[in-house]
């Protein structure tokens, strides 16, 4: 069920395999979803690439490059964690599936975006500019 107060996860790249890809955490419980998620003793340090290992039950998963930005600085106006890992699909979906045994909640297609705009942090044309963006397949779109 759809709530704009509790955490959001997922994948934010492209669907198949790549180099990289970018899982996204946004919401109310980033933090402890992140610490949960990482084999870190220290706090990450805000808007700062840090290089981790990420984990879930069975052990590590992947090493990774995490980001954290802090409400309201964020894309959402909520603290955000991009975790930057290799860009299996297996593996993101490994990393999105412990972040939501922590909490998390799988996002709705655009919800990221809702929220950014529901933050001020984006007007109406924005967050459709971001859709078109996302939907484009020529140069001219």
């Amino acid at each position: 069920m759809f709530s704009a107060n509790d955490t959001i996860v997922a994948i934010a790249t492209p669907a198949g395999r790549g180099g990289i890809g970018v899982v996204r955490i946004s919401g109310p419980e980033t933090r402890r979803i992140a610490k949960a998620l990482t084999a870190r003793d220290e706090p990450l340090e805000p808007r700062r690439a840090t290089f981790v290992r990420v984990r879930a039950a069975g052990g590590a998963i992947d090493q990774a490059v995490v980001t954290l930005f802090p409400a309201p600085h964020s894309y959402t106006g909520e603290d955000v964690l991009e975790i930057s890992a290799h860009g299996s699909p297996v593996l993101l979906r490994a990393i999105v599936e412990a972040a939501m045994r922590h909490g998390a909640r799988l996002a709705e297609p655009g919800e990221f975006t809702l929220r950014a705009y529901l933050a001020g942090r984006i007007d109406l044309v924005q967050a459709e500019a971001v859709r078109d963006l996302v939907e484009a397949v020529t140069p001219v779109q």
